[in-house]
């Protein structure tokens, strides 16, 4: 009996330390970049755009928003790069936030360190970045008295302050971030790696939309988290809510 019994006891350590040793090798195989943070989904809400999760991060209830995702409760969420923002007000939600951080990336897998350089740490930064947006065929033709992309990027202290108008297709939107509307706009033109212009308005454009915009130019803006901006234009008016 007691041979059984000091069989069985070994069999159950040796399934723990297996067990053990699965989940030091599922973390360390997660090897999240830095500044990427792991929570656990308590409730999702979707909308057209984005997705809202609360989580439970360590001993702490957070609402964050991002890029949508699919991603069910009980599940791990990864993010990286967060905004909060103090009594933030969903219209599409109808529903007041006290805090919620909007982030830069969610997603649903472990966001994984960048493999190890040969040459180092060359070409990598301490601070999340803004996602690459990538540079689509397109051809759009400046308004009548208006400028290119190329032209704004090339010059950018001969427009800092200036009102200008500018064409281009819209690559991205995100709706009612800090009370306004963040749009991408392309027209193929380029300066160097420049040709994706930041443009905030109050007007509600969509994804594919070709539009002139009237706004002040903005230089070296820097909102922090990453989200950096050369050149930008900002409180913009398209043609036709002029």
């Amino acid at each position: 009996m007691r041979s059984k019994l000091l069989i069985l006891t070994i069999v159950f350590a040796l399934a723990f330390s297996a067990c053990s040793k699965k989940d030091e090798q599922k973390v360390e195989s997660e090897n999240l970049a830095p500044n990427v943070h792991k929570a656990v989904v308590e409730e999702v809400l979707q909308v057209s755009q984005y997705t809202y999760v609360r989580v439970k991060e360590g001993d702490q209830d957070l609402w964050l928003a991002g890029n949508k995702i699919d991603v069910k409760t009980g599940a791990a969420v990864y993010y990286e790069g967060a905004m909060e923002m103090k009594n933030f007000e969903s219209k599409t939600l109808n529903r007041k936030f006290d805090s919620i951080f909007f982030v830069q990336t969610l997603s649903a897998q472990p966001i994984n360190a960048p493999a190890a350089s040969p040459h180092g740490s060359e070409g990598m930064t301490a601070t999340p970045q803004r996602p690459t947006i990538e540079k689509i065929d397109v051809s759009v033709p400046p308004a009548k008295g208006g400028i290119t992309i190329s032209k704004l990027f090339s010059n950018p202290s001969v427009y800092e302050g200036k009102t200008v108008l500018i064409s281009g297709k819209v690559t991205k939107v995100n709706n009612s971030i800090m009370k306004k509307n963040w749009v991408h706009i392309q027209d193929g033109t380029s300066s160097g790696s420049d040709y994706d212009l930041t443009v905030t308005t109050n007007d509600i454009v969509k994804v594919g939309d070709v539009v002139t915009f009237q706004g002040k130019v903005s230089t070296n803006k820097d909102f922090g988290y990453g989200y950096s901006y050369k050149v930008m234009i900002e409180d913009a008016k398209s043609l036709t809510n002029l």
